[in-house]
């Protein structure tokens, strides 16, 4: 048995390697094949050469008999055997056989061109003003230019008469053969028509002689340390040092070597250059240096390149929101009116992307026991909720990305990665309402490396609630640089809209948020009233809000408790619902306060039209939606002299105050006096459409929308267009991706989750979110392989 064995393995061994040797044969003589048949084409090739070269020889015999040189003549009938000589060598039958038999790895193919050589030598030698071929070739090498010459009129005869010196004697002859052909007379307007042009500028284009370039200084001392301190903001900022002095540094660096800027100032100019400014004569004086150099920039360490190209289909926003309809908060209704507005204009597709709360959350958060047994019923009920107020049919895409209700931060919590619920074939421009809520615990894809462009526009002073719990000094600290940490790593561009917030990284303060139309046709109909002498208000003062300590009522009552006794006989309604509404009304019932509380509704109720003061105290709102609204309906407001209302201080109706002496003499100057009607550019400054060209503008969506292929910014500078971003490395941008790479390390461990107050589980969605949505299970979605 073993014999057999031993006698099966050597066959099967003998056959393995018979098999082998058949492999290696079949592939050297297909090799050799190929080898032969390229051979052969070349040799074809070779053959069709000679056939034009003996119809140019041919053509300049017969051309040049007339009016050539006899010189000329006797060059082309002494190159002519040496060309046949060359050609009986390389039309040998054997010249494949011995080009295969010298293959090998240190054989070269050579051709004996001696011949041609001694001709054009010999030639050369006796003419004046030609180098020898040997002398030449020792030389430096010689330019194009030099070679071919460039094509010169005819009233350039001296030009062309020393440049006729620089080139080799057959390319002249071929020259003046060419152009006395041009000049022939029988070929009448030949010379200007379009196949002469063609074939001149495809002969300039053969070889383009280098513009003179402008030396470019390279950047001294002081532009290095500019770059250096702008791009290290991030960390300093993270140190406690504040931008404005970064900025004010820079500044100071690069007034010292303006001069050396790409753009320095002229003499009519003012030498006081604002940060702008400033930032963009650096990027360009960056960009000529690189650009000098020849670097070209293509993405920092942490670039990610698979991004959504734009360039051949219609533009696409995804705006991502923390809370959606019923909830009757300010991250749910403006979202939804900022999609409705941008989705009139048909120039992009728009996406809105809100929180799905399962049964048990949405019964905690949802007013009127309103809740929804799948994501399309809630769907349908935001879109009527938004015509019946906008008055069309705004045709954009409503989506849903799973979320969980927290009781203690009384918001909703994303779960999972929010990022994967907008395709990628759509992930261009995203809007983040609350960046900073929306990613402190993202755990997901970086936003910036999935569009092309990320907006985070601010809602809430989190600092100014944070301080307000236990132990809130230190807990404001955490989230302070918490907020600056994912804003830098998450965000292109940050709007804040109003003073009242965190100062963030790339941030600008606007008001990018109108008010629904409804209130400014109620307040059309108001002044439409006054005018045909109709009594239009015929109550009091009122407050609306969310009955939580932090939405001001802690500040009225506090007012209205020191003065109680100044605003005797001053009445004023309060309609809210919260989950402090119990201890906030036990508190004014026992200081006695002249408050009567009633349920919650919408501002636009018909019951709130006849209220002429509308009173809000808060200071810790951004911008009160409610505050807008009153004004729209062409009320009187009394809010506190403070950055969340200097939006609204240009509106004559609206009375701030400083001090609780002066709370109490703007009460009574309202309740005392009548309300003055808006003018037709106070009303469309409240306007979603006023709001949304702001937006546009602010958040450089028009300049992105707009821009070119390459993205790039570029500027003009002596005539020259430079690219001065796309090609800039960043340190800005390496820290960013590093802060963005640690942030997704934390928030995968689930202990530090914990520690840091998020919801358990949160790091993917659960399976009542899976069935709620028709979602894989996230261990399928995301699958983990190795080990």
């Amino acid at each position: 048995m073993a014999s057999e064995g031993q006698a099966s393995t050597s066959s099967n061994a003998f056959s393995f390697i018979s098999k082998g040797w058949r492999e290696v044969k079949d592939s050297a003589d297909a090799d050799l094949q190929l080898m032969k048949h390229r051979a052969n084409e070349f040799k074809n090739l070779a053959t069709s050469f000679d056939r034009e070269l003996e119809n140019l020889f041919k053509f300049n015999s017969a051309s040049a008999i007339r009016s050539s040189p006899r010189s000329e003549i006797d060059f082309v009938k002494k190159l002519q055997p040496k060309l046949s000589e060359f050609r009986r060598v390389y039309s040998s039958p054997d010249f494949s056989k011995k080009v295969l038999e010298k293959w090998g790895p240190r054989s070269r193919i050579r051709i004996d061109l001696s011949a041609i050589k001694n001709a054009l030598v010999s030639e050369g030698e006796n003419r004046d003003g030609v180098m020898e071929f040997d002398r030449v070739r020792r030389r430096r090498p010689l330019k194009f230019s030099e070679f071919w010459g460039e094509w010169k009129g005819d009233g350039e005869a001296e030009d062309e008469e020393r440049q006729s010196n620089k080139d080799w004697e057959p390319i002249r002859a071929l020259k003046t053969r060419l152009k006395e052909f041009e000049k022939r007379e029988f070929l009448g307007g030949f010379k200007n028509s379009e196949f002469v042009e063609k074939f001149k500028s495809s002969l300039k284009s053969m070889y383009k002689e280098p513009e003179e370039s402008k030396a470019v200084p390279p950047l001294d001392v002081t532009e290095l340390l500019a770059c250096l301190v702008r791009q290290s903001e991030p960390f300093l900022d993270q140190l406690g040092v504040r931008r404005n002095v970064c900025e004010k540094i820079v500044e100071s660096l690069c007034s010292k070597s303006k001069n050396q800027l790409l753009h320095p100032l002229s003499s009519g100019e003012s030498s006081v250059l604002d940060s702008e400014s400033i930032n963009d004569e650096l990027d360009l004086r960056i960009a000529s240096v690189l650009q000098s150099t020849g670097h070209s920039y293509d993405g920092g360490f942490w670039t990610d390149h698979a991004k959504n190209d734009p360039s051949d289909q219609k533009r696409h926003v995804a705006i991502v929101t923390t809370a959606s309809l019923p909830w009757m908060t300010g991250t749910a209704v403006n979202p939804l009116f900022r999609a409705a507005y941008l989705a009139e204009s048909a120039k992009q597709n728009v996406t809105l992307l809100v929180p799905w709360l399962c049964k048990s959350d949405q019964e905690l958060v949802y007013p009127s026991d309103v809740t929804f047994t799948s994501p399309e019923e809630q769907e349908t009920y935001i879109r009527n909720w938004l015509e019946e107020r906008v008055g069309f049919k705004a045709d954009f895409k409503i989506s849903f990305y799973p979320g969980k209700f927290s009781k203690e931060r009384r918001s909703i919590i994303p779960a999972g990665d929010t990022s994967q619920f907008i395709p990628s074939k759509d992930a261009d421009i995203a809007i983040l309402e609350e960046p900073e809520h929306l990613n402190w615990y993202h755990h997901g894809k970086r936003w910036t490396d999935k569009f092309n462009h990320v907006v985070g526009v601010v809602h809430t002073n989190y600092l100014e609630y944070i301080k307000r719990e236990k132990n809130g000094a230190l807990q404001a600290f955490f989230v302070k640089h918490i907020n600056n940490w994912v804003t830098r790593a998450y965000c292109d561009k940050v709007l804040r809209l109003s003073a009242a917030t965190q100062d963030l990284p790339r941030s600008l303060i606007c008001n990018v948020h109108g008010v629904n139309p409804k209130f400014l046709r109620i307040g059309e109909k108001v002044a439409a009233d006054r005018e045909l002498g109709q009594e239009t208000f015929s109550k009091g003062a009122y407050f609306l809000g969310k009955m939580v300590w932090a939405k001001g009522y802690r500040e009225l009552i506090d007012l209205l408790a020191k003065h109680k006794n100044n605003l005797d006989g001053f009445k004023l309604d309060v309609y809210g619902n919260g989950e402090d509404a119990n201890e906030v009304q036990s508190t004014a019932k026992s200081l006695d306060l002249n408050l009567n509380f009633l349920k919650g509704r919408d501002h636009a109720d018909d019951s709130l039209h006849g209220y002429k003061v509308f009173i809000n105290p808060s200071v810790s709102d951004v911008l009160c939606t409610a505050t807008a609204e009153a004004l729209a309906m062409g009320k009187f407001v009394v809010c506190a002299n403070h950055p969340s209302n200097e939006f609204f201080r240009s509106f004559p109706n609206c009375l701030t105050y400083e001090t609780p002496e002066d709370f109490v003499a703007k009460v009574k100057e309202a309740m005392e006096s009548d309300p003055k009607p808006l003018t037709p550019e106070q009303r469309y400054n409240l306007s979603w459409e006023a709001a949304t060209q702001r937006f546009m503008e602010y958040s450089d969506l028009d300049k992105v929308l707009n821009k070119d292929n390459n993205g790039a910014k570029s500027s003009i500078g002596n005539g020259k267009k430079i690219s001065k971003s796309a090609s800039v490395p960043s340190l800005t941008g390496m820290v960013d991706g590093g802060l963005a790479f640690a942030h997704y390390c934390l928030t995968g461990n689930e202990f530090l989750r914990l520690c840091t107050g998020a919801i358990p589980g949160t790091r993917d969605y659960d399976k009542q979110h899976c069935k709620d949505l028709h979602l894989l299970p996230p261990h399928v979605e995301n699958p983990i392989y190795g080990w």
